[in-house]
């Protein structure tokens, strides 16, 4: 591997676990202040471990068959998934963003990003096409919404940090 992309790579992994954990820390504050409850990641796990098996459509992800490991396995993907939309960021932006960030295009990319869950993982799981089978569909999108939209301000925070105390 050259150089610039062991740079690459080194920037997604640090700016994608940084905005995963922004987003974490959000969901924390919201379940703590509010009483609202985050998503399962082991049921993102139960999910994930039926891929292999050939299963990706579940009428109720809860009610389907647990995976060894499926929390940690949960965890781990959705830190993965946040390395990759970072990655995808800096594919898009370029590596000169990461030296002077700005929070529009890592907004931006975080709502965009909204459309995993919408089109893949909701359905996957069992509640529908951005949330449609959920009891309250319209709560459930805007929460996924504003999830992505605060791993979008963690994408930029991440950066500056970045940028700023590790001299970018």
């Amino acid at each position: 591997m050259t150089p610039a992309v062991i740079e690459f790579i080194h920037r997604a992994v640090l700016i994608g676990v940084g905005a995963t954990l922004v987003m974490d820390l959000w969901a924390l504050f919201i379940k703590r202040c509010f009483g609202a409850p985050s998503l399962n990641f082991a049921m993102v796990g139960r999910w994930i471990g039926h891929l292999p098996r050939g299963r990706f459509l579940h009428e109720n992800i809860a009610r389907s068959a647990p995976v060894r490991g499926e929390a940690l396995l949960g965890w781990g993907v959705h830190y993965a998934i946040g390395i990759v939309f970072a990655a995808m960021l800096l594919a898009v932006v370029g590596m000169p963003w990461t030296l002077r960030p700005t929070l529009a295009p890592a907004l931006l990319f975080g709502v965009l990003s909204v459309a995993a869950p919408f089109f893949i993982l909701q359905p996957g799981m069992g509640a529908g096409i951005a949330a449609s089978k959920t009891p309250r569909p319209n709560t459930a999108r805007l929460r996924s919404l504003m999830a992505h939209a605060v791993f979008g301000v963690g994408l930029y925070v991440a950066t500056w940090a970045l940028t700023h105390f590790y001299g970018g």
